[in-house]
């Protein structure tokens, strides 16, 4: 396989736009093991080889545990994470499989355990690593 085509060369202006959803994110008061948290479930969901090779490489470097990368997938089964935590997780797996609509009952768990400006950038967050994936997807983005 190999990188079908290079967006950030071909069309410049389009791939900083995106760099710029991914600065803001950079920027909020989201904690790194939330936007880490975000970006390899999403990453799994969608099969994005290229994003979970590097975000489950940032993550432990910022000292998320093997167990919990290992478990996410099936977070729902262990008690590796926390409330806040299960509420963006099953936030970040609707939201992805956006299809089948966020559930009221979804929304109202995350509204009841983050704070609204929170809420706001958990899910700017969900929506920035989505396109981020479609991207490496639909390009065939390689991992070094």
């Amino acid at each position: 396989m190999k990188t079908r085509i290079k967006i950030d060369k071909v069309e410049s202006a389009g791939y900083k736009a995106v760099l710029g959803l991914e600065k803001f994110i950079e920027s909020t008061q989201l904690t790194k093991t939330h936007k880490d948290l975000i970006k390899i479930r999403a990453s799994q969901i969608n099969g994005c080889a290229f994003c979970i090779d590097m975000h489950t490489k940032e993550a432990r470097k910022a000292g998320e545990t093997e167990q919990r990368i290992y478990a996410l997938n099936a977070w729902r089964d262990t008690p590796f994470f926390s409330e806040e935590e299960r509420a963006i997780l099953a936030l970040t797996e609707e939201v992805t499989l956006i299809s089948g609509h966020v559930k009221d009952e979804t929304y109202e768990q995350a509204a009841k355990v983050l704070e609204e400006t929170y809420l706001a950038q958990v899910i700017l967050a969900i929506i920035t690593i989505n396109v981020w994936n479609r991207i490496g997807i639909t390009t065939n983005l390689m991992s070094a």
